[in-house]
């Protein structure tokens, strides 16, 4: 039996949804566990599970003992994370100022260095508390993921930076978020059916979107289904079936850019996950 662990957002439960019911060629069976990004990451870093989902900045840093996947992978235009906070304020100050992030390994978190610098004073929680500990002013700004793109306003927030556009900008390369990495002592032949069996997952739930709404639904119990919905059209796409050459490109420059920035401390294309 395989381990597997990825997150209960819904682009994760509907690219995963075909593959966990028996509707693709993959059937060996899997211990599943689903976590937050960071809580994956450290699991990822403990060497703890065969298949996981990895934020890419923490891929960078585990790729001496996971591969990355084609398949199953968050990545695209348009969707980066934003930095938030109750009013205006020039991104200079934030450099002093307490911003809440959810996880210090979260690519979300390392473009946030990127941008600012790698020493920040940086506040760390689950995502979901983000939102409310700016509105609450426990923290001066906060850095959102996933459905809080859509959702900060309700707060009383605004937007003071799009990462993901200014990604785009500087680099002229989709943001890669987070992607399906298997570990090396799995063998070769069974990733590369992992992976496989994924493109085939994502390419059904895509072909059948009604299915895995119920799936879905059971791990994001608090989510609005229009809320859950845009989550799945803006983080599932052509890039989720398989990272092609443009999709890697952009990961090795972000592991570069990272690298540069000083805020990895070795060449992150020393070794690369295909070695």
């Amino acid at each position: 039996m395989y381990s597997l662990a990825i997150s209960p957002c819904p682009n994760d439960t509907f690219a995963f949804y075909a593959l966990l019911h028996g509707k693709t060629e993959w059937r060996a069976p899997f211990e599943l566990r689903m976590a937050d990004i960071e809580e994956l990451n450290r699991l990822c870093f403990a060497e703890a599970v065969d298949f996981c989902k990895i934020s890419f900045h923490a891929y960078v840093l585990a790729r001496r003992k996971y591969r990355l996947l084609n398949a199953g992978s968050a990545l695209g235009h348009g969707c980066g994370p934003l930095i938030v906070a109750k009013r205006a304020t020039p991104l200079a100050a934030l450099k002093e100022q307490r911003i809440a992030v959810p996880g210090r390994h979260t690519t979300a978190t390392l473009l946030l260095q990127l941008l600012l610098g790698k020493d920040l004073r940086l506040e760390e929680m689950p995502f979901d508390r983000i939102m409310p500990a700016c509105a609450a002013g426990q923290v001066d700004a906060g850095l959102i993921i996933h459905e809080s793109r859509f959702t900060y306003p309700r707060h009383g927030l605004v937007s003071l930076v799009d990462l993901g556009a200014w990604w785009e900008r500087e680099t002229g390369r989709p943001i890669p978020l987070g992607g399906i990495v298997a570990h090396k002592r799995t063998p070769a032949e069974v990733a590369a059916a992992f992976d496989r069996a994924l493109g085939q997952s994502v390419a059904y739930a895509l072909a059948h979107p009604e299915e895995p709404l119920s799936f879905m639904k059971r791990h994001a119990q608090e989510m609005e289904p229009a809320v859950m919905q845009r989550h799945v059209d803006l983080y599932v796409n052509d890039f989720t079936r398989d990272l092609g050459p443009q999709g890697h490109a952009a990961i090795d420059r972000l592991a570069a850019a990272s690298a540069a920035a000083g805020i990895i401390d070795d060449d992150p294309l020393a070794e690369r996950d295909d070695q």
